[in-house]
């Protein structure tokens, strides 16, 4: 099995069964045949898409593609901030996937970040964006490395065969003071930071809640001492125009996006399946992790009421 056809309703560590390193790629182009009007329309390709046992990686991507960007389908979400970009919770895809417009703007950008072994389209509906990717930093892995690694025998993305908690139970512990955790529902974060997402900060899981339903539980960000100090590499830049359609898996490495304009803002459409609501954002200079919690500015056109902490102000000017 390729990495075309994996089910992406699934983790990408469940779906390692005969798949190589090298072959985790759908970076080239794909060729689209139906053209879908309006965003409404595009979320209704999607339901139907995800009501299955299995969804291939292409077929979403080729919705994505189909779309055409029209403001006055998205305008409704675009909802901007003065310090940081935002995410705005557009549909939660009955818990298969979500889907949300993120607003850029000028020199708005993401830390570095993965994506807590799940699938990240990202479409370009207005402006321009860059993606920069990065290596994994040598002493931290991705579940799906670690499983390929391992070579594992059960087939795990059959459309027969069910979603496990297997890597949720895995994301419970740190091995090698790494933190590891993998609790569902987006990523994008912020810039040291300036982005919606919570970093806990002492390990004891005291974060703001109130933007995803609270209650997501205590995630673990706690590392040794001796943490080797590397600074991240940088493996590729490309710039995204309006209607530009890019992939990325925790497989394929590690991205931030950046809004390359000091002057205009930029919009996009981001699909993640499976949702999550924690990933890791990493430090350039030192390649060390630590665990976030994501939370949306805006859910489905309505903006969330909360308070900035003084801290969060703080980053955010940096």
């Amino acid at each position: 099995m390729d990495i075309e056809n994996a089910n992406c309703k699934a983790k990408l560590s469940e779906c390692v069964h005969n798949i190589q390193l090298d072959d985790i790629s759908i970076e080239r182009p794909l060729k689209v045949d139906v053209q879908i009007t309006g965003l409404e329309r595009l979320l209704e390709e999607l339901h139907r898409v995800f009501s299955k046992n299995h969804v291939n990686i292409q077929d979403v991507q080729k919705l994505m593609l189909s779309y055409k960007s029209d403001p006055k389908d998205w305008r409704k979400y675009a909802k901007y901030d003065r310090f940081r970009y935002t995410r705005n919770l557009v549909d939660a895809g009955n818990g298969a996937f979500n889907i949300m417009v993120l607003c850029w703007g000028p020199g708005h950008a993401s830390a570095i970040h993965d994506h807590a072994d799940s699938h990240c389209f990202m479409k370009l509906l207005s402006g321009n964006l860059d993606e920069v990717r990065y290596d994994w930093p040598e002493n931290v892995q991705p579940e799906v490395v670690k499983k390929l690694k391992r070579k594992p025998t059960r087939r795990c993305c059959s459309e027969s065969e069910d979603l496990t908690d297997d890597m949720r139970r895995m994301g419970a512990k740190c091995p090698n003071g790494n933190c590891n955790s993998n609790v569902t529902n987006d990523t994008d974060i912020r810039q040291n930071d300036g982005g919606q997402f919570d970093s806990c900060q002492n390990g004891n899981g005291d974060v703001d809640g109130s933007q995803n339903g609270g209650n997501i539980g205590k995630p673990n960000c706690e590392y040794t001492d001796g943490y080797d100090i590397e600074s991240m590499k940088e493996t590729g830049r490309t710039r995204l125009e309006v209607n530009d359609v890019c992939y990325i898996n925790d497989a394929l490495g590690l991205h931030r996006m950046e809004n390359p304009s000091h002057v205009d803002g930029a919009v996009s459409l981001h699909l993640y399946c499976p949702p999550f609501d924690s990933c890791r954002v990493f430090d350039a200079r030192t390649g060390k992790p630590t665990e976030v919690k994501v939370t949306f500015w805006s859910m489905y056109g309505k903006k969330i009421k909360r308070v900035m902490e003084a801290n969060e102000i703080a980053d955010s000017q940096q």
